[in-house]
């Protein structure tokens, strides 16, 4: 089976140095913050976004080595991507990321709130500093984007009238803008035509469409030692994903335990049990399938190398982890 060391081979050297630079940019900062920010990135992660980043600097720049401002991108990536967690967590109240307690759980949720805050301010900086203004514009509306998400998420919150549009535009929103903007930008600091930039956007965002409905698959099928948070909680939550919005289609019980928000005992247990026995998974599985594929479609305009050769493989690599 590929793993992601073996899949982000090309840029392996340039990932230990994007973690040495991370903590060297964050920890000169308050010490507090710096502490919290530095827990963050050295809880693991596969570091996913600044890789897709990174080779797709490497595939657009073919025989010329990337440059600083693609190094600078991929840590502004990364940043941005970790202040969206230390947020999402403080909503969530969650006490587990990657299987090690969170910032707020550490720190406090005001520690924690500011350290996402201190977090997408420094990314902020440094976008400014890379002077491109298609740039700055990507990555802002990524930030927008994250807001965006976690409202319509909370304003839904046990919400039976979710329809699929509505959760893939707020999957968009919280996973796919990220991947596919920062693609784009990529593509832009190495000067491609227009189109070529087009479709590596079109390529992230479907491959973080795939990526989130992969991981609301993995809610409900791992257990919470390799999911790194408890199993359901989704839905616990009343977060409703593409496997409980497939299963209410097929049974309306489910509607009804959800409506009442679980409040009576074995409530949650037997919802879980409804989504179960469902065809929720399997129907969920063809749409990240389906999104996997578009992805892999876009990248017919890169040479081949072994940065595009990841970035194919990852299409597949994704899927795998519900096979």
């Amino acid at each position: 089976m590929t793993t992601v060391t073996s899949l982000f081979q090309p840029v392996d050297q340039d990932l230990h140095l994007l973690i040495d630079n991370l903590t060297k940019l964050v920890g000169a900062q308050h010490p507090i913050l710096g502490a919290a920010a530095e827990h963050l990135f050295s809880a693991g992660g596969k570091r996913i976004r600044p890789a897709i980043v990174l080779l797709v600097s490497r595939a657009t720049m073919e025989k010329e080595d990337i440059t600083s401002r693609h190094r600078r991108l991929a840590e502004i990536t990364e940043m941005i991507h970790t202040a969206s967690l230390v947020h999402d967590d403080v909503v969530d109240d969650a006490e587990l990321r990657r299987q090690v307690p969170t910032v707020n759980s550490l720190f406090g949720n005001r520690i924690a709130v500011l350290a996402g805050d201190f977090l997408f301010a420094q990314s902020s900086w440094y976008l400014a500093n890379l002077d491109n203004l298609q740039v700055v514009k990507l990555l802002s509306e990524v930030i927008r984007d994250f807001a965006e998400g976690e409202i319509q998420q909370g304003l839904s919150c046990f919400d039976t009238d979710v329809s699929l549009e509505k959760y893939l535009q707020k999957s968009y929103f919280k996973t796919a803008s990220l991947m596919a903007n920062s693609a784009k930008a990529a593509a832009v600091l190495s000067d491609t035509s227009k189109e070529t930039a087009q479709k590596i956007y079109n390529y992230g965002k479907n491959l973080g469409l795939a990526f989130q409905i992969v991981d609301d698959i993995l809610d409900f099928t791992s257990p919470t030692e390799v999911l790194g948070k408890p199993g359901g909680s989704d839905l616990a939550s009343g977060n409703l994903t593409a496997p409980v919005i497939f299963a209410m289609e097929e049974n309306p019980s489910l509607t009804m335990l959800i409506e009442r928000e679980f409040s009576e005992e074995g409530d949650l247990e037997q919802a879980l049990e409804l989504v179960y026995d469902s065809n929720g998974i399997e129907k969920s599985r063809a749409m990240a399938e389906h999104h996997s594929k578009l992805a892999l479609q876009e990248l017919d305009c890169l040479s081949p190398s072994p940065s595009t050769q990841a970035l194919m493989e990852l299409t597949d690599y994704l899927l795998s982890r519900i096979k």
